[in-house]
């Protein structure tokens, strides 16, 4: 063997050893994923006030507005599903409100339905119905509020016929249910 060849050979393995040691060290890294809360330890509790209804009854259609929805008692339903959320969830131990470390105060301003697609006839077969929500959350222990969000959504499409169809009730609470679990990660992930 000439010296060369062992040179040659040398470096090769230096080079295995060194591209191996470092995907090592990146695979062994991890992404940083944990399902562990991000709220201070102090911060495990919740209040959940009921939400409030802010659409307008006597709202009018008009050409800027085409469409719109209005939907008694659904704040209910939208404060049982959150409260549902942290439940499922269970990072926070929903509590009353003198016991709990944070507070979440919600109001629901808007609902909007709209078509997506069309038949060749120029028949509605899907829509989107969006929800949205002003929230604020609340540390129950300094009184301080810790953010707040405007026009926090929740969707579903659905389409009105073929083997998938859902009535307007069932997307509503599939949005209702989207728009939960958006709000239960928006205060736990706490970004």
């Amino acid at each position: 063997m000439d010296l060369y060849s062992i040179f040659s050979k040398t470096n090769k393995m230096k080079s295995f050893l060194i591209t191996s040691m470092l995907l090592l060290c990146f695979c062994s890294s991890g992404c940083g994923y944990t399902s562990k809360s991000l709220l201070p330890d102090e911060l495990n509790s919740i209040y959940v006030d009921n939400f409030k209804n802010e659409i307008s009854a006597t709202r009018e259609v008009s050409n800027v507005r085409p469409t719109y929805l209005y939907v008694p008692g659904i704040e209910n339903t939208i404060t049982r599903a959150v409260i549902d959320g942290f439940i499922f969830d269970r990072h926070l131990d929903v509590t009353r409100q003198n016991d709990a470390a944070l507070v979440l105060e919600g109001a629901l301003v808007d609902m909007r339905q709209y078509p997506l697609s069309y038949t060749d006839n120029y028949n509605v077969i899907e829509y989107r119905l969006e929800i949205f929500v002003d929230i604020a959350l609340y540390n129950n222990l300094t009184g301080d509020l810790m953010w707040r969000e405007d026009r926090f959504m929740g969707q579903s499409n659905y389409t009105v016929s073929g083997p998938n169809r859902l009535t307007e009730a069932q997307a509503r609470t599939k949005a209702v249910n989207d728009l939960a679990q958006r709000v239960v990660e928006r205060v736990v992930e706490y970004w």
